[in-house]
Parts: C-alpha cells; structure tokens; sequence
C-alpha cells in the first residue's frame, strides 16, 4: 500500500511538470497564432511590454527606491505606439524593396540603409521625447542638450546595432524581426536610460 502511494504522488509530480511545460507550450502557440492573424498589433503589444521591463531595471540600476510610473507608462507607450510600428513597416518595407532575397550582398545593403536612416532618426526622437516628455524639460533646453548628446550616442549606436542589424536580416524570419529588435532594444534601452540619468545628474 505504502508503495502504491508513493508510486502514485511520483505520478502527480510528473503529470504537473507536464502540466506547466504543456500550458507554456500553449501559450507560445496562441502568442505565435496572435502574431499571425494580428501581426501590427501583437508586435506594439511585445515592444510596450518589453520597453516597459527594459525601464523597470533602468530605474533600478540607477538607485531609485521606488518604480516611477508615470516614467514607466511614457516608456512603455513609445514602445507600443512607435517602436512596434516603425518596425512592423521598416522590415516590410526593407524585405519589398529588395524582393525578400537573403544573399550577403542584399543583407549588407538592408543593413547600411537601415544604419543610415532608421538609426539617427530613432536616436534623435528618443532623446527628444525622454527629454521633452518623459523630463519635461523646456524644448529649448532639450534640444541644446541633444546637440550635446546625439553624436555619442549615435557612435555608439553605429558600434552596436549593424551586428544586431546583420543577425535579424540573416537568420529571423520577417514576422519575428519585430519582436527580436525589440527585445534587443529592451537591453539597449537600459544602457540609454542609464545613460541619460547620468548626463541629467552631471549637468544638474
């Protein structure tokens, strides 16, 4: 009897492992279905959720005690309602131009045209609106401190990102560049957040 009970609670462990891995299973397949029927959408959803996580650690890495939430939703909202975009139209785009072709010579020429249009235009945005909206700053200071700002950052952003650029272009199919990009970005995000707390605090 003793055994049977054991062998029976040793089932249940094993019958709730399953559980949990068949119920992620799940809920990759219907994210997955989500991306195919509602792409723009379930791309603005995953890049806000994901600017949202990549805010959270800034936010804590840069010693504050408590989450600042009306930063956060700022964050979060640029990621949802420009990040999820742009991209969803740019990889588009980039793949209709170029008739979706994968050889070395069409990934290089995505790669250099993205890096010399996309680049500087989501750098500068992004250190307006952080300026502007999410620090309320005075636009003419926001812009003093851009001029300031934006030739490192995008040097930065030239030593990083073609590398990202080249690994979506060559190895994710079109549905996950979006998502992939965005992912990326949570992690750049964090070094950009940190990176503007410092400058704000240097100059306060």
């Amino acid at each position: 009897m003793a055994s049977a009970g054991g062998a029976g609670r040793e089932g249940g462990k094993g019958d709730g492992g399953k559980g949990d891995e068949s119920l992620a299973r799940r809920a990759w397949r219907q994210y997955l279905l989500q991306l195919q029927q509602h792409p723009l959408r379930t791309k603005m959803i995953t890049a806000g959720c994901l600017a949202g996580v990549s805010d959270s650690v800034a936010q804590k890495l840069s010693g504050y005690q408590k989450i600042e939430k009306r930063r956060l939703l700022l964050k979060m909202l640029f990621g949802f309602a420009y990040g999820g975009p742009f991209g969803h139209f740019l990889y588009k785009f980039l793949d209709y131009i170029f008739q979706g072709k994968k050889d070395t010579k069409t990934i290089a020429k995505k790669v250099f045209l993205e890096q010399v249009t996309s680049s500087p235009w989501n750098n500068i945005l992004f250190l307006f609106y952080y300026g502007y909206v999410v620090e309320r700053r005075p636009l003419k200071e926001v812009t003093t401190r851009v001029k300031k700002q934006y030739p490192s950052v995008q040097l930065s952003a030239w030593m990083f990102w073609p590398i990202v650029g080249w690994i979506n272009q060559q190895y994710m199919p079109l549905q996950f560049r979006v998502i992939f990009q965005s992912f990326v970005a949570c992690c750049w995000g964090i070094f950009m957040n940190l990176r503007a707390r410092a400058m704000s605090l240097k100059q306060a």
